[in-house]
């Protein structure tokens, strides 16, 4: 039974997995909920961006000083393990194989089904039916199929789709940009408020302050924003990682914290404010379409799928590996069975296999919660699972930091300013979060609490017995 991953993947590959994993839908999908949060305020709406970036940037940076140090076969359960030991990191390890990964990677099929409708039925597609799911489900397989069968072309696949889904970016960032200068959009979007009218027409309550619309848009931002820690998942994949996922964390955080602000503003040029909020789920397809016309516009907006395909293709990377990873340490149900690497794929085909059928389950729960009338017989239940695992992944993330404070291989800067505002951005999401989404959050807690207690059971160490 052999139990270790090749070294298949460079900088580049690295690089490309931070930006593609990242950038995706979350940049077209929150950009209408962020001006609803804040109003109509175009100005609040950057703020939040760069705000959200900024904690971004500091928390890879942090982690990237623990690269350097440390490498294994899961970076972020790698560190929590050198910071407090192996029970802590394999409970970080079973928060991220059973929470974390399959929420944003269920949630990146559905955009991607979501987008696909959009561009063959327009203003009727409908995110809530049965079709998107099943749609959704498609690409979960079609993304599982080719991480688990071959790792090599997913990788080649993810450097594609990171230039593809650049493409409609920068053409919006850039050419957005100099549209909105010449009619006049981006000077009116800076300067002019949205007629209150508008909100009630779409049914949202302005901001009590900005203060409120701050917080809610940062929040809104996480998930445009979350994923660059399952970059780490592939440590022990990578080429010279102690060099290589530094450099990858910190340049790819910078990437695509920029390209997310231009691309913003370029938005800003191709619509106005309420044309945005009114479209929802379209807005973005007409922004493409006023500035490069029905037809090249709706072409473009193809690579916007293509960019969530690539976003999903990294999520799916990160879940298939998500047991694997517990296994190699003894740990978690039957580590000699998840700890297998098939011998023709160089994959954890069985770990693989788990990481679908969680990602299918949360699914599940998301039409259950969001999309049916079995929302309101959940309850309490019914929460959003895009973002609350926030809620408790930056907690995880706190202990790290404040035991790197402690370790004397790191001095001065690295040693202690880093991992303080690695903190304070981490409380920072904590406390946006819990304004933004009060009232799921004990429900949301009872299912993490649940689901833990199960990982418990499976805490004990076994031996792992390894043929090479």
């Amino acid at each position: 039974m052999a139990t270790e991953l090749k070294k298949k993947y460079g900088l580049l590959t690295a690089i490309c997995m931070v930006v593609g994993i990242v950038v995706g839908s979350g940049v077209f999908f929150k950009a209408e909920a962020i001006l609803r949060v804040t109003g109509g305020n175009l100005k609040l709406g950057i703020l939040a961006w760069i705000i959200g970036g900024v904690i971004m940037i500091i928390s890879a940076y942090t982690f990237s000083l623990m690269a350097t140090k440390y490498e294994k076969v899961n970076g972020v359960v790698d560190y929590a393990e050198a910071a407090l030991g192996g029970k802590y990191a394999y409970l970080v390890g079973w928060f991220m194989t059973t929470i974390y990964y399959p929420t944003l990677t269920m949630a990146l099929a559905w955009l991607s089904a979501r987008y696909t409708l959009v561009v063959f039925q327009g203003d009727a597609a409908d995110p809530t039916s049965g079709l998107c799911f099943a749609l959704a489900c498609f690409y979960l397989v079609g993304s599982y199929a080719m991480n688990a069968l071959s790792p090599v072309i997913a990788g080649k696949f993810q450097v594609s789709a990171t230039a593809i889904k650049l493409i409609p970016l920068l053409l919006m960032a850039v050419v957005g940009t100099i549209f909105g200068i010449m009619n006049g959009n981006i000077a009116k979007n800076f300067t002019e408020a949205v007629n209150p009218a508008v909100f009630d027409e779409i049914g949202v309550t302005l901001p009590a302050s900005d203060f409120d619309a701050i917080f809610s848009a940062v929040c809104a931002t996480v998930f445009a924003y979350e994923g660059w820690i399952i970059a780490t998942s592939i440590n022990a994949e990578i080429k010279d990682a102690k060099k290589n996922l530094p450099k990858a964390l910190v340049l790819g955080s910078i990437i695509i914290v920029a390209i997310y602000v231009f691309y913003y503003i370029g938005l800003a040029g191709a619509v106005d404010n309420e044309t945005m909020l009114v479209s929802g789920q379209t807005g973005a397809k007409k922004a493409f379409a006023n500035v490069f016309g029905n037809v090249m516009g709706t072409g473009i907006f193809v690579f916007v799928i293509i960019s969530c395909l690539g976003t999903l293709n990294g999520l799916m990377l990160g879940c298939t590996r998500g047991l694997y990873s517990l296994s190699t340490r003894g740990r978690g149900p039957a580590p000699k069975v998840f700890a297998d690497i098939d011998k023709n794929t160089n994959m954890p085909a069985n770990s693989a296999v788990v990481g679908l059928l969680l990602c299918a389950a949360w699914l599940f729960y998301f039409y259950c919660a969001s999309f049916s009338s079995f929302s309101d017989k959940l309850g309490m239940f019914a929460f959003d699972p895009t973002e609350l695992p926030i809620i408790t992944i930056y907690p995880f993330y706190i202990p790290i930091f404040v035991k790197m404070m402690t370790n004397k291989d790191f001095k001065g800067a690295k040693r202690f300013v880093a991992p303080l505002l690695a903190i304070a951005g981490a409380v920072l999401m904590v406390v946006a979060s819990v304004k933004a989404h009060g009232s799921e959050i004990p429900g949301y807690l009872i299912i993490f609490a649940v689901i833990m207690l199960i990982g418990v059971a499976f805490m004990k160490k076994k031996e792992l017995a390894a043929e090479k």
